[in-house]
This record gives structure tokens, C-alpha cells and sequence, in this order.
């Protein structure tokens, strides 16, 4: 009779998963979902035409345009899947919003998050690949390195989701990249390890390690801070059947998973805009190379800025300018082996470039022969000054220190940036992918990570955990998982609790997150090695 009744009591708050959407709310999905692909859709082709100026397009760069960016897109539907469901399952579980209202409610703040977002994660996941490969992303080598690390992070993500594994997207895209590294690297004839920036690599994988320790302690201090502060006995129950909370504590619910879907939003959704702008400047660099919507007067400071630090590294320079002024700073990235030909060779790449700016006027302006030449010159010069400055290598003096900080920022604005139709299309694909796949990992979270159900406190305290978690890391430019944080949070709170953990769940997800990154290294490279069969041979 026990067991019975208490069987009846967990299916009477269990939450209903299977709802369906109202028609008003699915015409709405919709008019949202097509008016924003034909807003992309629209800018990508004005953005190309304007950049062309008039000029015949070939069939060729278009498709391969076409199906890179469906790929793309492919892995932030799919990272929907994972990540983004992980914001709605605390007030899915506690009956503070229904399922079909939750969703809906998390993808419009995942929109805003990815709107508003910085572009530093994008970029900084960007520093990872080779740089030969960067140099030349518009070569079949480069179109094989972005397809396969999208399809290994497509695959494993797929693979794990049906498993109903809340496993990172963040840990499998830094394992596609590394895989693509190593191989690019071998195939080369050379180290696998020289083919990776281990200490970028190094850094980011430390934020993946403890953003899911963080999680788990922070949330359970949280849960036992509040035991302490607020008495009231009905933030620490169990919903009593699918009535919902009180007012104030749905609010917290409700705002801690705005948060979370803001948050991942601004940073999971910048893991792949960084590869589409790849993927852009590789097929139509006329119109994404260069930042062409950048205004008169800042052409005029760039060249002035340039000039003076040239001026400046050149007086600090003790052997002449090297014959590949290229060659060596390409050299001094991918090994990060500094030799005094660096000063000289990064003192003629920026006069070279200031003066072409100061002749052209505006970047707008460059030859459409030479946007790529361009673009290659002002990356290969900021990676160069973020190594020198990260390094504290070249000897520079306060004077140079303080030139070279300044023109990586006129660098980073002109190669650096996001188009809006960009951050649009990403935030459809998320939310697409989180309408789609949310429930697996939902019930997860909700169910069988803890051996009670989830109560107010918990909710609250894995979600605000979270959201603070994520929001901290995209202000320093780190990718960190959704997932781990929140999952370990709804841990925290558990063992903080004393509810008891369901052991099996933890060892599933420990064992996936042990094996995303080897299995994603594995995949991608492999596939890497493949493609590049394919296009180049």
C-alpha cells in the first residue's frame, strides 16, 4: 500500500510533458521563426551584392556558402537540444511555468542573450585552430577543418542527447577543434601537440573543469544560506500536486530561469557564430572579410594608430625587417617560439597596412582583390600582439606596451565583429533545437539526478547559480557548459538536502563527460583527415 501511494503521489506532481501548443501560440513560433530566416537571408544577400558592386557571383561559392551555413546552424539546433532545455527543467519541475509556456518563455531570452552578446567567446574559440588553416579558410583545407569539427560536435551531441545525457557542447567543440589541430598537425609531418594553442586549450579547459564544481558547491551553500535565512517552511517542499507555487517563489523561479536562458544564450550561442564568420570570410570575404560598415573617421585613426606603432616597435627592433614579414608571424603564433625577427616584422606589417588605409580612405573602399590579403595581415599582427602581450615578450617599453594594446583594438574592430542576421539565424537555431529536443534532457534534470523531487529552494538555487556562473564567464570571453553548471547545481542541491543521489545518472554523466573530449578529438580528426582527401586532392 506504501509503495503504491507513494507511486501515486510522485505521477501526481509530475509534471505533463506531452502538452501540446495552443494555434495561437504555434502561428506565433512560426511568423517569428520565418520573418527572422527571411530577415538573414535577406542581409546575407544584400551584404553580398552591396560588397560585389554589381559584379557576376559563380554557382560554386554560393552553395558550398548554402551548406556550411546549414551545418553551422545544424550545431546550435542541436546544442538547443542540450543546453537550452537545461533552463527550463526547474520551473518545468516545480510547476512554475507549463512545459510548452517554459520553452518559449527561455528561446525569446535566449534570442535577447545571443543579441546583446559581446562576440569575445566566438572569437577566443576561433584562436584555437591552426593558423594556416585561418589564413586560408577559403581553401578546401579550410572548408574540411570547419566541416569537420561541426559534424564530430553534431554527431557526438546527437549520440549523447538520444542517450538522454546532458553532455556539454562547450567540451565537445573545444575537442572538435583540438581534434582538427592535431591532425592538420600530423598530416604536416609534424608534432600532433605543435598543432594546438595548449595554453589557450588549457585555459578554457580549466574553466569547463571547475565551472561544474562551482555549480555543485556554490548551489548546495546557497540551499543551506537560505535554510538559515528564510524560515518559511514552503520554499524547502515538494509541489503539492501541479498547483503552483506561491506568487514570490514562482517569481524567483521564473526570473532564475530567465537568467540562465539570457545567459547561455550570450555565451553557448557564440560558439557558433565564431565558425559561420569563418565560414563567411572563407566564401564571400568581399562582403566579411574587412568590417565594412566601419565609418570614415575610424579608417583616419586606424592609419594614424598604425603608423605611430610601427614607428614605435621599429625603434625597439634589433635585426633588420625579415624577407617574409608573414612567414614570421605565422611562425611565432603556431609555435609560440618568440625570435627578434617578430618586432621588425610586425613594425612593416602594420606601416604597410596603415599606409593602404590611409590611401584607400575607408575599408570600404579596399580593392576586392586584396580584401583577403587584408584581413590575413591585420590577424596575423593582433594574434601577434595578444602573444607578445599575454607573453611579456619583445621587450617593449611603456610607450610600445601601450601602442600595440591600442592598435589590437583598432585590429580587433575591423575583423572582429558579428552581423546582426548572424546573431538572429543562431538564435532561431537555438530555440528551433530547444522546441524539438527539450524533453529528454529535461526529465534528466528533473527526475533522475536526485532521488525526491526537485523542490522551490533547489530550483531556485541550482538556476541562480547558474545564471551567475555563465554571465561571469562571458564577460572574460570563456565558454563554459550549461549543462555541467546547472546539472551539477540540481546535484549540489540534492547532497546539500539530503535527498540522496541517484548514482547511476551521475556515473552516466561523468562517464560522458569524461569521453566528450577524446571522443570528439577522435571524430573530428578523422574526419578532418577524410575530408581533406575530398577537397584538396
Amino acid at each position: 500500500m506504501t509503495d503504491h501511494a507513494a507511486t501515486a503521489s510522485a505521477e501526481d506532481i509530475r509534471p505533463q510533458l506531452d502538452g501540446r501548443p495552443s494555434r495561437l501560440s504555434l502561428i506565433v513560433f512560426l511568423v517569428v521563426v520565418f520573418g527572422g530566416l527571411g530577415y538573414a537571408l535577406n542581409a546575407l544577400i544584400a551584404d553580398v551584392n552591396e560588397a560585389s558592386a554589381g559584379a557576376a557571383i559563380s554557382l560554386a561559392p554560393v552553395l558550398l556558402l548554402g551548406v556550411a551555413l546549414l551545418i553551422a546552424l545544424g550545431f546550435e539546433f542541436v546544442n538547443g537540444f542540450h543546453d537550452t532545455a537545461n533552463a527550463v527543467a526547474t520551473v518545468i519541475y516545480t510547476h512554475s511555468l507549463p512545459p510548452n509556456v517554459a520553452v518559449m518563455w527561455s528561446g525569446l531570452f535566449n534570442f535577447l542573450g545571443v543579441l546583446t552578446s559581446s562576440g569575445a567567446v566566438a572569437f577566443g574559440i576561433i584562436s584555437l585552430l591552426p593558423v594556416e588553416l585561418i589564413l586560408q579558410v577559403g581553401s578546401g583545407a579550410g572548408f574540411a577543418m570547419v566541416f569537420a569539427l561541426l559534424i564530430a560536435a553534431i554527431l557526438w551531441n546527437l549520440g549523447t542527447w538520444w542517450l538522454g545525457l546532458p553532455a556539454s557542447s562547450s567540451h565537445t567543440l573545444i575537442g572538435s577543434v583540438i581534434g582538427v589541430g592535431i591532425a592538420n598537425a600530423m598530416m604536416r609531418g609534424k608534432d600532433g601537440t605543435s598543432g594546438v594553442d595548449w595554453e589557450q586549450a588549457t585555459k578554457i579547459g580549466q574553466t569547463l573543469l571547475i565551472s561544474p564544481m562551482i555549480g555543485f558547491f556554490a548551489a548546495a551553500l546557497l540551499l543551506l544560506t537560505l535554510k538559515v535565512l528564510i524560515k518559511n517552511p514552503a520554499l524547502y517542499r515538494e509541489p503539492r500536486g501541479k498547483a503552483p507555487p506561491p506568487w514570490w517563489i514562482r517569481g524567483l523561479l521564473v526570473l532564475t530561469c530567465t537568467g540562465v536562458s539570457f545567459a547561455h544564450g550570450s555565451n553557448d550561442g557564440q560558439k557558433g557564430m565564431g565558425l559561420i564568420m569563418l565560414i563567411l570570410v572563407g566564401t564571400v570575404p568581399t562582403a566579411y572579410a574587412l568590417n565594412r560598415a566601419m565609418p570614415l573617421e575610424h579608417s583616419v585613426h586606424f592609419a594614424a594608430v598604425a603608423e605611430v606603432t610601427a614607428e614605435s616597435l621599429t625603434k625597439l627592433a634589433t635585426v633588420p625587417v625579415p624577407a617574409d614579414t608573414k612567414g614570421t608571424l605565422t611562425a611565432y603564433i603556431r609555435d609560440k617560439k618568440y625570435q627578434p625577427e617578430v618586432l621588425p616584422a610586425l613594425a612593416k606589417e602594420l606601416a604597410d597596412m596603415g599606409a593602404d588605409v590611409r590611401s584607400r580612405g575607408e575599408l570600404a573602399k579596399m580593392p576586392l582583390a586584396s580584401v583577403s590579403n587584408v584581413r590575413n595581415q591585420m590577424y596575423l599582427a593582433s594574434e601577434t600582439i595578444r602573444l607578445l602581450n599575454k607573453r611579456k615578450e619583445g621587450g617593449l617599453d611603456k610607450t610600445a606596451a601601450q601602442n600595440v594594446t591600442a592598435m589590437k583594438t583598432e585590429l580587433d574592430r575591423s575583423t572582429k565583429f558579428i552581423p546582426l542576421w548572424v546573431k538572429v539565424a543562431v538564435a532561431i537555431a537555438l530555440g528551433l533545437g530547444t522546441m524539438v529536443g527539450w524533453k529528454r534532457i529535461v526529465v534528466t534534470v528533473g527526475e533522475k539526478i536526485g532521488k525526491t523531487h526537485l523542490t522551490y529552494a533547489q530550483g531556485a538555487s541550482a538556476e541562480l547559480v547558474a545564471m551567475l556562473t555563465i554571465g561571469a564567464a562571458d564577460m572574460y570571453g570563456l565558454p563554459v557548459s550549461t549543462t555541467h553548471v546547472l546539472s551539477s547545481g540540481v546535484a549540489g542541491t540534492m547532497a546539500a538536502n539530503r535527498s540522496g543521489l541517484q548514482l547511476s545518472t551521475l556515473r552516466n554523466l561523468a562517464l560522458a563527460w569524461i569521453l566528450t573530449l577524446p571522443a570528439a578529438i577522435l571524430l573530428s580528426g578523422s574526419l578532418y583527415y577524410v575530408l581533406v582527401q575530398l577537397f584538396v586532392s
